[in-house]
């Protein structure tokens, strides 16, 4: 049978909000169906207008989302972390998610920790980098609370370079590692003598090479602009940057080839960033941050500008609130994991990656990635499903991100709490997912969502305000 028409001959496509079996008789017909994972909703949910102040909450999202809109995420240079990240010190340790103790630390966290200690030269084993940790000499504290984001267990050590992002429009700078690739990885918890060898060059070679190839670009490059250009070529900036690591390269090649030093070592340099589609990762992240923090302290606004996991706790933070984080266990990922390893060798969720999601893109975006299936599971029909889903719970649509597979239209922004609460509907993140145990690192990668938890803390705040 062929397609199925409407009066006008247009192909007939249909969105089925009811139970699937509702649709049969469609499909059955090759009318393409794209089932919606909709539910009524949710009673008893009051529907907030104003603050007890009396601050207007839809004009203080609106103010949120034209800072969002007008900010412009450039990368203007790179450096050490503690030469460059403000407050940042030799026995500061930056981690991922909201804030959490040596003891409380999942067994990735604890291994990229273990890491960089190793890294730094401040532990010459395991057993002494382990003791060290909790001896209560290092002082651990969220990336976020540095203007810094990292991906997985996201440590960033004094000694690491970092890329700086600015935000062209407010001013504010956002700062994160270079990605180290896939597998056995820092980030992942992985340790062992080629981890930290790794690590090493990326500090001796990659990092002077990208830094003085960047030096030499008055202007930085645009990475707010390669994401958009990213989400026509079929990434989601989360978890599919094959689009934007090529769009990257090809940015920054002319430069580097002017201001290179030592061939084989540039031809390296190329090599890794090339092999290593998760590069723009750490590019995408920061542009995120970058973009988001301009939005911070909006009296009134419902809008989530954080959203982060350290392994143990999912934490997320409001823009009326930005100093205060709502808490909840973090949940489990269900996904597609390596030859070997399955869901009783995974750790819970973890990672600043979700400041994509928060910014407009990653799992708000994956109709753009159809190809993130592959990586995380599902099927190109859920990547469709996802968008339009989470269309339901922000306060706003990008006009910069779009996306092409739905007549360009722009990618969903602002995560509302009340419209979370009001629906039901929780975030969806795709994500990697890390071994439980330290020093193994990479396990696979896959999709869940965010806690309820913290939505409903996050609204009894909001109603008390």
């Amino acid at each position: 049978m062929g397609k199925v028409n409407d009066l006008f001959g247009r192909e007939l496509n249909v969105v089925n909000i009811g139970l699937s079996s509702m649709a049969e008789s469609l499909k059955d017909q090759n009318v393409k169906v794209i089932d919606l994972d909709w539910r009524p909703p949710r009673e008893g949910i009051p529907h907030l207008q104003q603050t007890k102040d009396g601050a207007d909450i839809n004009a203080a999202n609106e103010e949120v989302i034209a800072r969002i809109q007008r900010g412009q995420a450039v990368l203007r240079g790179m450096g050490i972390a503690r030469q460059v990240i403000p407050g940042m010190h030799d026995r500061l340790f930056l981690h991922a998610g909201p804030p959490i103790t040596w003891e409380r630390m999942c067994g990735p966290q604890r291994g990229a920790v273990m890491g960089a200690l190793i890294y730094e030269g401040l532990a010459k084993d395991e057993t002494e980098a382990a003791h060290l940790a909790a001896s209560g000499e290092i002082e651990f504290a969220p990336c976020h609370h540095y203007h810094a984001v990292g991906p997985m267990a996201g440590i960033i050590s004094p000694s690491m370079p970092v890329f700086i992002i600015e935000n062209k429009t407010f001013g504010n700078l956002a700062f994160c590692t270079q990605n180290e690739g896939l597998g056995k990885v820092l980030r992942y918890g992985g340790l062992g003598p080629e981890v930290t060898a790794r690590l090493k060059w990326m500090e001796t070679d990659l990092y002077p090479t990208l830094d003085r190839a960047l030096q030499s670009l008055p202007n930085g490059i645009d990475i707010k602009s390669i994401i958009a250009q990213a989400l026509h070529m079929g990434d989601e900036c989360h978890n599919r940057n094959r689009a934007g690591t090529s769009l990257f390269l090809r940015a920054v090649l002319p430069a580097l080839a002017r201001t290179s030093r030592d061939n084989e070592v540039l031809a390296k340099v190329i090599e890794f960033i090339d092999r290593n589609d998760h590069f723009f990762l750490n590019l995408s992240m920061p542009a995120g941050k970058a973009l988001l923090e301009p939005a911070e302290g909006v009296l009134g606004s419902s809008i989530v500008t954080t959203m982060a996991r350290n392994g143990t706790d999912f934490g997320i933070r409001m823009a009326c609130a930005p100093s205060r984080w709502f808490t909840a266990p973090a949940g489990m990922v269900q996904g597609l994991y390596f030859p070997q390893y399955s869901e009783k060798d995974a750790n819970p969720d973890i990672g600043d990656s979700t400041i994509t999601e928060t910014a407009g893109y990653g799992g708000m975006a994956m109709a753009a990635a159809p190809a993130i299936v592959q990586f995380v599971g599902g099927s190109p029909k859920l990547a469709m499903q996802t968008t339009l889903e989470m269309y339901e719970i922000t306060f706003s649509e990008h006009v910069n991100f779009t996306i092409p597979a739905l007549d360009f239209r722009g990618t969903p922004l602002g995560i509302d709490v009340r419209r979370v609460m009001e629906t039901g509907i929780l975030p969806q993140i795709n994500t990697g997912i890390a071994h439980k145990e330290p020093g193994i690192g990479m396990v696979g990668a896959g999709i869940l969502r965010a806690p309820q938890k913290c939505f409903d803390d996050a609204f009894e705040y909001l109603k008390t305000m």
